[in-house]
């Protein structure tokens, strides 16, 4: 399967997109700033750009890539458990997200279920992959 990384502008939607997860329920915790801060590093977004996001978020694109779709679903799973308080709300925004981004539903409901299996409710990133890659093919 070829892999094509996001442009910049697809990056910088995906970070807004998180920053917006994250200050759904409040302000930016300190502790997903800095998880954000580093995913801006994983996708070479400078901090000054960060920061601007945080004031000034930037519509969400839809992403071509099955595979980013999925790495992004899984980085909101991590965000989601950063601050160690789940809510039903946010496992139903997370559920939301992911259909909006056109992961398969029983995909999404059985990374959701299988978290709590999971030390810290975090899920590997290739327990995700092989879940929705059995729904992909």
């Amino acid at each position: 399967m070829l892999h094509v990384m996001p442009n910049r502008v697809e990056k910088l939607s995906l970070l807004s997109e998180m920053i917006a997860f994250a200050k759904s329920d409040t302000e930016l915790k300190t502790i997903e700033y800095n998880f954000l801060l580093g995913v801006a590093k994983q996708l070479e977004i400078s901090r000054e750009d960060f920061d601007y996001l945080i004031e000034h978020p930037i519509n969400s694109i839809h992403l071509k890539s099955h595979s980013e779709r999925i790495v992004q679903f899984h980085r909101l799973v991590l965000l989601m458990h950063i601050d160690q308080e789940r809510t039903q709300e946010e496992v139903a925004k997370l559920y939301n997200y992911g259909l909006r981004m056109g992961l398969n539903h029983e995909s999404i409901t059985r990374v959701l279920y299988l978290m709590e299996g999971f030390p810290d409710m975090m899920v590997p990133a290739e327990v995700l992959i092989d879940i929705f890659k059995v729904q992909y093919n």
